[in-house]
């Protein structure tokens, strides 16, 4: 009989342990330490599957890497399954974002000074596909696995020039325009003379 696949494991992991906080660790030990997509699977079934988990992005009194399955999941029979984004799409993404987490500038290979763990990047959409976005090229972008998850700590400082810069590479082409007209505007009117 084959072995079920690691999101089946996962799956039966949580539902084991409906109401209870676990662990990413907790997790990788139930699916098998080799598994190195766990967190994909788990946000696939958070996402496209709407399993009720949540994280420390929903709840403040849960810490990164915890996990709590609030109650049962749908059931799967009514559950349109997307089609993961292709091969040539993805290429598509990464060669005309320069192979770069368009929202922090790190590259592969890169140690996320968050994580301290070595960037890797996906492909996240521009407009979320619960609210209508589609997967294409144009509502696509390259980000590293902290920006993917949104687990970027934005203080009320003032922003430094890469923060900056992130945010308007992750806004739309319309709200770059935007942006450089303004910036235009404000840097090439004559200086206004000072009282």
């Amino acid at each position: 009989m084959r072995k079920p696949g690691s999101k089946e494991r996962i799956r039966q992991f949580l539902i084991a342990h409906i109401g209870e906080v676990v662990t990413s660790a907790q997790i990788r030990d139930a699916i098998g330490t080799h598994v190195t997509e766990w967190a994909r699977r788990l946000r696939e079934l958070r996402e496209d599957e709407k399993w009720p988990i949540v994280t420390h992005n929903d709840r403040a009194d849960l810490s990164p890497g915890q996990y709590i399955l609030t109650g049962k999941p749908p059931e799967r029979d009514g559950i349109l399954f997307s089609r993961p984004i292709s091969a040539k799409l993805r290429a598509e993404v990464l060669d005309r974002n320069g192979f770069t987490c368009v929202m922090c500038g790190l590259t592969p290979g890169d140690i996320d000074p968050d994580t301290g763990r070595k960037v890797r990047l996906h492909i996240g959409h521009i407009k979320d596909k619960s609210l209508g976005g589609k997967d294409e090229l144009s509502n696509l972008r390259s980000l590293c696995s902290t920006c993917n998850q949104g687990a970027k700590n934005i203080t009320g400082e003032k922003p430094t020039w890469i923060w900056l810069l992130a945010q308007i590479r992750r806004a739309g082409q319309d709200e770059q325009r935007k942006a450089l007209e303004w910036l235009t505007t404000k840097f090439t009117e004559p200086p206004k003379p000072s009282n």
